[in-house]
């Protein structure tokens, strides 16, 4: 059961994920939490870093969808400035969201990856749904209150990963 909680990849940040490395994997499109992945939870807009990310995903012909839990103003604020598209109040880890990126993208879940910052909401639902799975380091130190609470429990998991050999990076 707590091998749901296991992602297949981990990252210290999404600039470490590339066109080309997941090109190689076969990869064509991204399904991609907001809060704490991209961004920090309270940062209205896109760093110019993360606006050239988002370029060169697309000349290089990757698609990237957003799927948040978030509600819609503040979903709809971050992604329509980047033309981004986007999934609000997804319900992950819940699939039937991920699904839906899916769809609107026209691909397979063979082709796309989830990436997350959060063990029990984006590992846990893009597992479920069968995707890759890269979970990012958390882009900041502070969280909103429901997250705060996930953290705990992850940390719970992560440790029982570590003794049992499962992991071998570093909070």
């Amino acid at each position: 059961m707590l091998k749901k909680f296991l992602p297949n990849q981990h990252v210290k940040s999404i600039f470490d994920i590339t066109p080309k490395s997941l090109k190689e994997k076969g990869v064509k499109a991204i399904i991609t939490d907001l809060d704490n992945t991209l961004v920090e939870w309270d940062r209205a807009y896109a760093t110019p870093n993360l606006i050239e990310w988002f370029e060169d995903m697309k000349k290089n012909g990757i698609l990237v969808t957003i799927v948040s839990n978030n509600n819609e103003e503040r979903v709809k604020a971050f992604s329509d400035p980047l033309g981004i598209p986007f999934i609000f109040q997804a319900r992950k880890p819940m699939v039937r969201a991920f699904q839906k990126a899916l769809n609107q993208m026209g691909v397979q879940k063979e082709e796309a990856v989830v990436i997350g910052d959060q063990l029990l909401t984006d590992v846990l639902g893009g597992n479920r749904g069968g995707f890759h799975t890269i979970l990012v380091v958390p882009v900041a130190k502070t969280d909103g209150f429901i997250t705060k609470f996930n953290r705990q429990i992850e940390r719970i998991i992560l440790n029982w990963f570590r003794k049992k050999g499962m992991i071998q990076w570093e909070d």
